[in-house]
Formats: C-alpha cells, sequence, structure tokens
C-alpha cells in the first residue's frame, strides 16, 4: 500500500477525477497508459472498488508500493497540466507528495523553484552553440535569430521576440532529441502512435519535447515550467486566436521569453 494519507488522496481526487473517468482517458489509452509501468490496469485486483477508471485508480494507490505509485501519479500530473488548468499551489503541493512517495527531497526541490522575478533576474554569459555539436548552416541561422531577438527587444518588438524565441526553442530541442534517439523514444513522456510506437521525432510537438528534455535530465525543472510559458505564448502566432484570447504581449513577457531561450541553452551545454 502506498503511503498515501486521506487528504493527500482527496487532492488527487480533484485533480485527476472526472466523474468517473479519469482526465480525458478511455479505456484502451488508460490501459496503455498504465503499461508503461508495467502495470495491467485491467485486471481483477484493481476491481475492489468496481470497474471505472477512477475506481480502478483508487484500487490501484491501495494495492502497490510508493514507487510505483509516485512514478504513475507524476505521469498523472503532467498530463492534467499539459491539457487543463491547474491552479498552482495544487502542483506544488501535489508534487511535494509525490516526492515523498518517490524518496525526493522536498527541500531539494524547492531550491530549484524560481519566482519569476527570480527567473528574469539571472546572469547568462554570451550563447555559445559549440558544445551542441550543430551542423555549420544550422549554427549560422541559429546565431542569426538570437542576433534578431536581441534586436527586436531593443525596439521593443515584443511579438517577433516571443515567436522566434519559441521556434528556436522547439529547433534546438529537436536537435537535442535526434543526437539522443534512445533516450528520448524510450521515455514514458515520448508521444506515441496508435500502435503504441514512440512518433517519428520530426512528429513531436514542442510541449513533447520538453517534458521529456526533462525526463531525461537536458533541462531542470523550473526551465520546463517557463518553457512550457513560452509555448503557450507561441501559439499566438495564429491571429485569430490571439485576438480571441485578446493577448497584448509586453516587453515583461517578451524579457520572459528571451530567458527561456538563455537557460535552454545554459542547461543544454552544461550536458556532457
Amino acid at each position: 500500500m502506498a503511503n498515501l494519507k486521506f487528504n493527500q488522496k482527496q487532492l488527487f481526487e480533484k485533480l485527476f477525477d472526472r466523474g468517473g473517468y479519469v482526465l480525458n482517458f478511455t479505456d484502451r489509452t488508460f490501459s496503455e497508459f498504465f503499461q508503461d509501468f508495467d502495470v495491467n490496469i485491467d485486471t481483477k485486483k484493481y476491481h475492489i472498488y468496481g470497474t471505472s477508471k477512477m475506481k480502478r485508480l483508487r484500487a490501484f494507490w491501495e494495492i502497490e508500493g510508493n514507487k510505483v505509485v509516485g512514478s504513475v501519479l507524476q505521469a498523472l500530473l503532467e498530463l492534467a497540466i499539459q491539457t487543463e488548468k491547474i491552479e498552482a499551489k495544487d502542483i506544488k503541493l501535489a508534487t511535494q507528495y509525490i516526492n515523498s512517495l518517490l524518496g525526493v527531497s522536498n527541500d531539494k526541490g524547492a531550491e530549484k523553484e524560481l519566482t519569476e522575478s527570480e527567473f528574469l533576474n539571472q546572469k547568462f554569459s554570451k550563447i555559445n552553440l559549440s558544445s551542441l555539436e550543430l551542423d555549420f548552416q544550422f549554427e549560422k541561422v541559429i546565431n542569426q535569430r538570437i542576433e534578431e531577438i536581441e534586436k527586436s527587444l531593443n525596439i521593443e518588438a515584443s511579438l517577433a521576440v516571443i515567436f522566434l524565441c519559441g521556434s528556436t526553442l522547439e529547433g534546438l530541442l529537436l536537435h537535442t532529441a535526434t543526437k539522443n534517439p534512445h533516450k528520448f523514444n524510450t521515455s514514458k513522456s515520448a508521444p506515441k502512435d496508435k500502435d503504441a510506437k514512440p512518433r517519428k521525432l520530426t512528429e513531436w510537438t514542442l510541449d513533447n519535447l520538453i517534458n521529456v528534455a526533462y525526463e531525461t535530465g537536458f533541462i531542470q525543472l523550473h526551465i520546463k515550467n517557463y518553457s512550457h510559458s513560452l509555448k503557450e505564448f507561441r501559439n499566438y502566432i495564429h491571429p485569430r486566436q490571439q485576438a480571441v484570447q485578446n493577448f497584448n504581449p509586453d516587453k515583461y513577457t517578451a524579457e520572459i521569453s528571451w530567458k527561456v531561450l538563455q537557460a535552454v541553452v545554459s542547461d543544454l551545454t552544461r550536458i556532457d
């Protein structure tokens, strides 16, 4: 039995229970999700409370041990963050509970969390792409984009900064994935096709690349979280969506986007 107290279970029910369903899982995808953890969630031992997906999840955390339950809850939390609006306080609390199950120090994790002000106040040296082993033409293009980002910041062309940072981030993470295909394809967050096989890396979304880059240790937790913010900003490249959401980027938003790109490059270049 996983070491979950009543109030902890209540939080996970709030995060994942959708009237007996779990998030947006179908029966098939729910089974496939658990297969990644070597769990057959369809077996009768998980039917002690009933056969709905949420009732089987409750049985699962009552029956199984801390490690596997922590891993599953961590992956479910990732999916919830990707697909729904989750309050930051709930994410923080759920992460603490999951870390306890996994035996990860919450004090250590807390050190990695940065406020927006702290994130913006980080100082990075001039970007040096040499250790990323980019081909000559690709490195030239990335450097040109970085120059254009800096020029756009100076004239407060905020929307241009966001789009340039978002697309450059995606290009660099895809490059990292193609250099490390085994790590990316075998990660739990790797997107799957209809046959439950990893999709071609060129078919991965920026969302996929960010999550797997974090899971495989290429970027830190706070950088992953801010990268998702940049991803959301970048989605406003579609003018209709920008109009519907009434999104008006300003210098502050642009500076966050630029800092995200700098932080990701810093993390990627520290990897041996």
